[in-house]
């Protein structure tokens, strides 16, 4: 649930966060109820007809954002197929499916600033122990440093792999742990001089 919000506008970009982050709690919740592959492979092609409303661009651009979940499909199907369960493989499949790409189509039709105003709403009962401000802006920073990381980790392993002509490996682990920590503490220095989190 990292990607940007489209540009490419459907009717889902009308509704409001709240009833589509419940509706999307509720999907799962009945994704995971069930065991059958039929219902599962009729709920996610409910999620790709929902993804085709929004056009072929929007669609395609919903399909580049899954493209991570390849790899544990790979997993997934070729653990099945040595178990010889392939049952239970499409249930995990479709399922995981379903959910992700449910999850993302959330995400893509939803500003982060709104989700996060729900976030705070529903965190209102936990405000003597964690103020929702701070919840919520604990949720805007992971979200925004993951990509940054992640960006900051390529830029290491390329910088390892012009120096040594190998590939990293386990070596980067400490210098982008440090990268992180040093990042984190610009972070907390920059809200600092801004008055703190409130």
């Amino acid at each position: 649930m990292l990607t940007l919000t489209s540009p490419v506008k459907t009717p889902l970009h009308q509704m409001r966060a709240g009833p589509k982050l419940a509706t999307l709690a509720l999907f799962t919740f009945a994704l995971f109820w069930t065991t059958s592959p039929l219902h599962l492979g009729i709920a996610l092609v409910a999620v790709v007809a929902l993804y085709l409303t929004g056009g072929t661009q929007f669609a395609r651009h919903g399909a580049r954002m899954l493209r991570p979940l390849w790899p544990f499909v790979a997993v997934v199907g070729l653990w099945h197929l040595w178990l010889d369960d392939l049952t239970a493989g499409a249930v995990v499949l479709l399922r995981m499916g379903a959910a992700v790409a449910a999850a993302n189509l959330v995400t893509v039709t939803t500003r982060l600033s709104d989700m996060i105003t729900v976030l705070e709403r529903l965190a209102r009962p936990l405000a003597p122990l964690l103020p929702p401000q701070r919840l919520a802006l604990a949720i805007a920073l992971v979200i925004r440093f993951i990509p940054v990381l992640s960006e900051r980790a390529a830029q290491l392993g390329q910088a390892y792999r012009a120096r040594s002509g190998r590939a990293p490996g386990w070596r980067l682990f400490a210098p982008a742990a440090l990268a992180a920590l040093d990042d984190a503490e610009n972070v907390s220095q920059a809200l600092r001089a801004r008055g703190g989190t409130g």
